[in-house]
Formats: C-alpha cells, sequence, structure tokens
C-alpha cells in the first residue's frame, strides 16, 4: 500500500493518476461499444425481417438497412466519445461544419444518394424487374443507397449511380406482366403470303412461351428489294423474352422449310465472258 501511494506520488504520479481515472470510463465506452454494435446489428436484422414477412417492396430492405445501420452506429459513436469524456456538443458542431465541407466536396454522391430515394417513393421500377437505362437493359439485382445493379441478358453486373438513373428515361418492360417480341422474317416474291403467315401462325402457336393473349401476328411490313419482309409479333413474359425471341426465328425457319416456302438470300451470278 506503501509503495502504491509512492507511486502515486513520485514523478509518475501526474500521469498514472488521471490514466487510472479513466479507466472505468474506457471499458464502459469498450462494453457499450460491443454491446451497442451487436444491438444495431439485430435491430437492422429484425427491420430486414419485417419487411420480409409484410411482404413490402423487396428494394426497401437493403435500403433501408444501410440507413437505419448509419444512422445508429452513428449515434453510438458520438454516445461512446461523451463516456469517455469528449465534448460532444462541440464535436457535434465540428461534424456539422465538416459534413457541410463534405456535402459540398461530394455533391454527386448526394445526388445519388437524393436519387435513390425518389426512386423507393415512385417506384418506377423494383428488384426483379427488367429495364432499360442509361444505355443498358437488364433485370433489377439490387437498390442500394447511391447504386443501383443491373444484370444484363450476357450477364454482366452493369452498377448505374442513382443520380443519373431517376433523372433519366427508364423503360420497364417487366410492369405490365407482358412483351411484344418485333421479329421480321422475309419470303420470296413468288411465295403465296397468305399459305407463309398461316404456316407462322402455327409454328408460334406450338411454343408454350409464346402467351395467347395478346394474341401473335404476322402482317406484311415492306417489300424490300429482294424479298417481301413480314412483321413477326408474339407476346413474352418478360422472363422468357430472350427465349421468345431465338425460338420463334428458328421454328418460323423449320416450319418455313417443310412447307417449300422460300426465305431469300443474296445470290451472285457470275457470266463468263467469250
Amino acid at each position: 500500500m506503501e509503495k502504491w501511494e509512492e507511486l502515486l506520488e513520485g514523478p509518475y504520479g501526474d500521469f498514472i493518476k488521471p490514466a487510472i481515472a479513466y479507466v472505468p470510463k474506457i471499458l464502459l465506452a469498450l462494453l457499450l461499444l460491443v454491446i451497442g454494435n451487436a444491438i444495431i446489428n439485430r435491430v437492422v436484422k429484425l427491420i430486414r425481417k419485417i419487411i420480409n414477412d409484410r411482404g413490402l417492396d423487396e428494394s426497401l430492405k437493403g435500403f433501408l438497412g444501410d440507413m437505419v445501420n448509419f444512422a445508429l452506429k452513428a449515434a453510438l459513436i458520438i454516445a461512446v466519445l461523451g463516456i469517455v469524456g469528449i465534448e460532444t456538443t462541440s464535436l457535434v458542431a465540428v461534424l456539422g461544419a465538416a459534413g457541410l465541407a463534405v456535402g459540398l466536396a461530394l455533391q454527386g454522391s448526394l445526388s445519388n444518394f437524393a436519387g435513390g430515394v425518389m426512386i423507393l417513393i415512385f417506384k418506377p421500377f423494383k428488384v426483379g424487374d427488367l429495364i432499360q437505362a442509361q444505355g443498358h437493359v437488364g433485370h433489377v439485382q439490387e437498390i442500394s443507397i447511391f447504386v443501383t445493379k443491373l444484370m444484363t441478358p450476357d450477364n454482366k453486373l452493369v452498377i448505374i449511380p442513382n443520380g443519373p438513373l431517376s433523372n433519366g428515361d427508364i423503360t420497364n418492360f417487366s410492369s405490365l406482366g407482358k412483351l411484344r417480341v418485333d421479329l421480321v422474317i422475309g419470303i420470296g416474291y413468288n411465295e403465296d403470303i397468305k399459305k407463309a403467315r398461316e404456316v407462322i401462325m402455327a409454328a408460334m402457336k406450338s411454343d408454350p412461351k409464346v402467351l395467347e393473349d395478346p394474341a401473335p401476328s404476322v402482317s406484311v411490313l415492306e417489300l424490300a428489294d429482294s424479298s417481301v419482309n413480314l412483321a413477326v409479333r408474339p407476346y413474352a413474359t418478360p422472363a422468357d423474352y430472350w427465349d421468345v425471341y431465338f425460338g420463334t426465328y428458328e421454328n418460323a425457319k423449320i416450319a418455313l422449310d417443310e412447307a417449300g416456302i422460300e426465305i431469300p438470300f443474296p445470290q451472285r451470278v457470275v457470266h463468263e465472258l467469250d
């Protein structure tokens, strides 16, 4: 005991006494940090579970989870600093000023954040929809705070900032649940148009992925240089669009061949000069 008192009264006493005074505060702050972080993680998981259970928009799960996680952890850090003894009032003021400066420097990021909020409010699309935006076509994989992720038909991940996305043109192919597939098939001028129409219609109706309502159609599109071009218009769900697109071409070609209807192709005739 005497040695301890001598140590406190010695040359290092001015350092040891404040350290001893801060040890309980530091331990309490660490305990709060660990427990608070665990509670925040549980709260975020609970919010996402509520979104799933209530059948709310899947897009909200990641967005609200990130927002709540960020806000609660920021409050936790301020509380921990207050326990340690740091004046949080002045800290909040400094953070506010720093936030203003950072906000001015990160106008693009704030624009993306605002764009994400607008997307969730007005819901021009949701996770799983097939959309065309910013020159890209793909299924929406995720809507986060700053970006939206699309998976293209050729299995590429495209990340689009929410700011330009919310302010640009968006074509949602999934909103109505049915898509028209626009195809062009040419037949020879000597072929029977009515017969070709019947053959192609039968080929489309035999495909279970081609919708019956709206009904598919075959019409004369144009009289081209070497063929009569037919506008072939089947309908499909967004998920079956590409299957119907490629399948209709294949099925129509096979059916036209079996019916003896010629599909013109470029030919070159070479005459030998004497």
